[in-house]
């Protein structure tokens, strides 16, 4: 039990009705979670509003409540808090009630469209190999030191965020690197956070289903280094004209990056195969195992990363030269027959581009570039035709099919995509709804030499439709269909 008035440090308070005095069990934001003598935080979401559950909560057990609107009518021995962002309170109470775990330990977000998982995840790698216990929240898992828990979300909400600081810090973690959301910055997650720095990777077209314009989108990004302190630093691409704007009003020490512009930490792509990248990184040659310019700037931005953070530079080239790329992020396999595939969570129209521009820049042109990609349901529709255009320009063969259709018609899906073909690529395309079914025609279509890339998934283990999760691993079933056509 703790005293309410200890988990409320912080806290801007409009009102209070009631003791804060009060002994609390939990901070919970989902009524059905409530217990005896817990704490609700009644959170206004986009689709459900936590007021209207403030009976339910109190009914449960809850003996406060804080909220934006003080319910008509207050029941005696409650406490009420009355708040201007309940989101924003949850996450000060969720970081006083876990003890500040963010301030233990060294904590570094990434925020960007792309990039995230990739660069956060090999920093992980990085540390981990130089023999520091290291914590990971990304998109595809979360790990405390060597125990790995399934993730939810790019971001996950501000009690899970502490639990997991928490125990990071019962188990002697010294760094922490956790991918930063769009929505997790908008929705208030990362505050009452200690960041140690914070990396800006790009800024592309996506999530304009959820923030309505480009430039919302951008400044809900930049919130984030708004809010680092003086003793932070801020590693942005300035290849990415938005490097600077994540600048403009950052207390942190600046430090840019970049291939193309002026920068305090450089790199220039000496060799690219599907083999590696040879880099310059500022003075130094580096090889990597990673593919493609994109993989460049994230190997640079974990290069200056641990360098900040105090790494040796003869130890940081070597430990970057032995990482591994992150499960479906440019996942490739060569079949017996010669063939390559090549899966990759491209969901956005700009990572599309730079993985077929990737793989163009390092085929001779004599393959087939067989592409397989879709769009997801319910999530920004203006990138369908966009994401169209680039597969049938950049491709040898597209073929369109399924994503998470979630609730759409995959058809409605597929024909937005269609929209951004132009008529001379109008013969490379085919559309087949069943993703499983448009791998397969992929893998038969394909000759000795030929390249496969299945992109928009990833590392995803589920295929979504009408609210259910069906289990569906592009690359399992990439390799399992290769195998079958050398039989």
């Amino acid at each position: 039990m703790i005293a309410l008035k200890d988990i409320l440090y912080k806290v801007t308070i409009n009102a209070v009705v009631g003791s804060t005095g009060v002994q609390v069990n939990a901070i919970e934001f989902d009524s059905r979670q409530i217990k005896t003598n817990d704490v609700f935080v009644a959170i206004r979401g986009s689709v459900v509003d936590g007021h209207n559950f403030i009976a339910k909560a109190i009914e449960l057990g809850a003996t406060a409540i804080v909220c934006e609107v003080l319910p008509e009518q207050l029941q005696n021995g409650i406490t009420y808090i009355e708040v201007d962002s309940a989101s924003k309170a949850l996450a000060f109470m969720a970081a006083n009630y876990y003890g500040n775990p963010s301030g233990n330990l060294k904590l570094v977000g990434v925020t960007g469209t792309n990039g995230k998982t990739t660069v956060s995840t090999l920093l992980y790698q990085l540390f981990k190999k130089a023999g520091f216990k290291v914590g990971l929240l990304s998109t595809v898992k979360i790990m405390v030191g060597d125990k790995e828990f399934k993730a939810t979300h790019t971001t996950p909400d501000s009690l899970t965020i502490n639990k997991y600081l928490s125990e990071m810090n019962d188990e002697g973690v010294e760094f922490c690197f956790m991918e930063v959301s769009s929505h997790g910055i908008h929705q208030n997650r990362t505050e009452g956070l200690v960041f140690e720095g914070g990396i800006f990777t790009n800024l592309s077209h996506d999530h304009l289903d959820y923030h309505n314009t480009f430039a919302e989108y951008r400044d809900v990004k930049k919130q984030f280094f708004d809010q680092l302190s003086a003793k932070s630093f801020a590693l942005v691409n300035v290849d990415d004209k938005n490097g600077l704007v994540m600048l403009q009003n950052t207390k942190a020490r600046k430090i840019t990056y970049a291939l193309k512009s002026y920068a305090d930490y450089k790199a220039q792509i000496l060799e690219n195969q599907f083999s590696g990248l040879l880099l310059k990184l500022n003075d130094n040659e580096v090889w990597t195992r990673l593919i493609g310019s994109f993989n460049a700037y994230n190997i640079l931005a974990i290069y200056a990363t641990a360098e900040l953070l105090g790494l040796e530079k003869v130890e940081n080239l070597k430990l970057i030269s032995e990482l591994e790329s992150v499960s479906g992020r440019f996942q490739y396999l060569v079949s017996d027959e010669k063939i390559t595939a090549i899966v990759d969570y491209a969901h956005t129209p700009d990572a599309l581009k730079n993985v077929l521009e990737t793989i163009n820049n390092i085929r001779t042109k004599n393959e087939e570039l067989i592409t397989v990609v879709g769009c997801g349901g319910d999530r920004d529709k203006t990138k369908r035709p966009k994401m169209g255009h680039i597969a049938s320009a950049l491709s040898t063969k597209v073929i369109f099919t399924s994503d998470n259709p979630r609730s759409e018609v995959p058809d409605a899906i597929i024909e937005d995509i269609e929209k951004g073909v132009e008529p001379q690529n109008y013969k490379k395309t085919l559309s087949i709804v069943d993703r499983k079914q448009a791998i397969k025609t992929a893998c038969q279509m394909a000759q000795p030499n030929d390249i496969i890339l299945i992109a928009g998934k990833g590392h995803e283990t589920y295929q979504e439709i009408k609210g259910e999760r069906f289990d569906f691993d592009d690359y399992k079933i990439v390799q399992e269909f290769l195998k079958q056509l050398q039989k």
